[in-house]
């Protein structure tokens, strides 16, 4: 049975998953979207950078987060002055977990993307549907196995987010302490290996139920993209 500590974390952890992975997949969509269709100055740039988080060191990421997203921070600092605070709140640990996560789902979108045969768009197109339109109708669905797939991943890897979180949004139990900071709270305490253990399996079966989840869905929605 777990304490009321570490189901607090348990579900802190699922809340700043979900907020994480609901609002980078808008941002993800369109990234993947350029970085598959488009050509334009940069592109390379704007790959490069999405994926940097996937290469630095994940306290890296959160110092940066923390420089400029911080109370004194050039974007925090104005930020704050409206109310909204990331550093030290589950909402930062939502933007940094959102952001370690964001490579895995462009990713995975952009290979599904690209994947879609640009002639049935242009025939959308020949049919007089803007390009907006054709995206919509035409591309997005053909893609949404992908889709599917890159925000599972991304949720996986939010559950899993520790090195940039911590570093940005501390690990203050009740607040911030999501379940790897947990796991690593009890690890620093005499007789606290049980506790770390019982959040380990729940960080294993929720990990591997993720990915089993996007393997399932993305195999129904590409056989029901097939047969329509």
């Amino acid at each position: 049975m777990l304490g009321p500590e570490e189901w607090q974390a348990v579900a802190l952890s699922l809340k700043v998953a979900v907020w994480a992975t609901l609002v980078s997949l808008p941002f993800g969509v369109l990234t993947a979207y350029a970085l598959a269709r488009w050509s334009f100055p940069g592109r390379q740039l704007l790959n490069g950078l999405v994926h940097l988080p996937l290469v630095l060191p994940p306290v890296v990421t959160g110092y940066l987060l923390l420089l400029t997203m911080g109370p004194e921070g050039p974007i925090g600092g104005p930020l704050r002055q409206i109310g909204v605070v990331f550093a030290f709140r589950w909402t930062g640990a939502a933007l940094a977990a959102g952001i370690m996560g964001f490579p895995l789902m462009v990713r995975a979108i952009r290979l599904s993307i690209e994947a879609v045969d640009p002639r049935l768009e242009q025939a959308g197109a020949t049919l007089g549907a803007g390009r907006l339109w054709v995206l919509l109708t035409v591309t997005l669905p053909l893609a949404l196995p992908g889709i599917v797939a890159g925000a599972i991943l991304a949720f996986a890897k939010a559950m899993g987010e520790f090195g940039a979180t911590i570093t940005f949004v501390s690990n203050i139990p009740g607040r911030t302490q999501t379940l790897p900071s947990a796991i690593y709270a009890f690890l620093q305490v005499p007789g606290g290996e049980s506790a770390a253990a019982r959040l380990v399996a729940i960080s294993i079966v929720i990990a591997m139920g993720a990915l089993l989840l996007s393997e399932v869905l993305g195999r129904r929605i590409a056989r029901r993209v097939a047969g329509a």
